[in-house]
């Protein structure tokens, strides 16, 4: 795991240059977004006479935990496709069909987060492996903003199997077979095993969550979706 620094949230700067494929940091969103978010939601259902229900998470989620099955499976791996830049990325079985901007570091060091005016944008880690390309390439979104929910919100709600597409600028469409929904604790996010190359292309879609912590009223960590590539040409999303 990646060693960081804790008031800055920036890995050294020796570990950045051995992955320059990979985020020089941990991904999480700014912890007081995730605060802001969580809060305006709660505030809102009071209002309206319903208690407050959370974002689904992974069946008997719990920190380091996960719904995974053995990484292939039934769908078998795709050979890399050429780096195209990504535009859209769509999950059928929870009705996601999001643009995607690419995403750069802010001024703190972090990975900054999608602007919240627009619930149903994601964005890119602009600096790593584009996706369907070999290496693991990331893409993020809230889980929630001011007005609601947002592109993520259920995230924890897909099942290993489930699949993922991306549009890409080259009018190639990349998909991904799910490998696993994992949820890791904030103080104990696992750098290698997310953002690491497993020697094929990867994805991984991140969002808040983990449940959320009442006194510290934020979330607890991040929902991980894991998956690979099983098909990548003009046609793949067609079907």
């Amino acid at each position: 795991m990646d060693s960081w620094d804790r008031n800055t949230g920036v890995a050294p700067a020796r570990r950045a240059g051995r992955h320059p494929e990979r985020p020089p940091i941990r991904w999480r969103f700014p912890w007081e977004l995730c605060l802001l978010m969580a809060a305006v939601a709660i505030v809102v259902l009071t209002a309206v006479g319903r208690p407050p229900i959370g974002p689904p998470q992974p069946e008997q989620a719990h920190t380091g935990s996960s719904a995974s099955r053995e990484a292939g499976g039934e769908h078998d791996a795709a050979p890399p496709m050429s780096a195209s830049a990504p535009l859209r990325v769509q999950i059928p079985t929870i009705r996601v069909d999001a643009p995607l901007m690419e995403l750069a570091l802010g001024d703190d060091g972090r990975l900054a987060a999608p602007p919240e005016k627009d619930k149903n944008l994601a964005g890119w880690w602009g600096r790593g492996p584009t996706p369907g390309s070999q290496g693991t390439a990331i893409i993020a979104g809230h889980v929630d903003v001011p007005t609601g929910r947002a592109v993520f919100y259920d995230l924890g709600a897909l099942k290993p199997g489930m699949t993922i597409k991306v549009l890409r600028a080259d009018d190639s469409t990349a998909q991904f077979a799910i490998d696993s929904i994992d949820v890791y604790s904030a103080s104990d996010f696992p750098n290698d095993k997310v953002y690491g190359d497993t020697g094929r292309p990867e994805l991984r879609l991140i969002t808040c969550g983990g449940g959320f912590d009442e006194q510290r009223r934020q979330y607890k960590g991040n929902v991980v979706v894991t998956a690979h590539l099983t098909r990548g040409d003009s046609t793949a999303g067609a079907e």
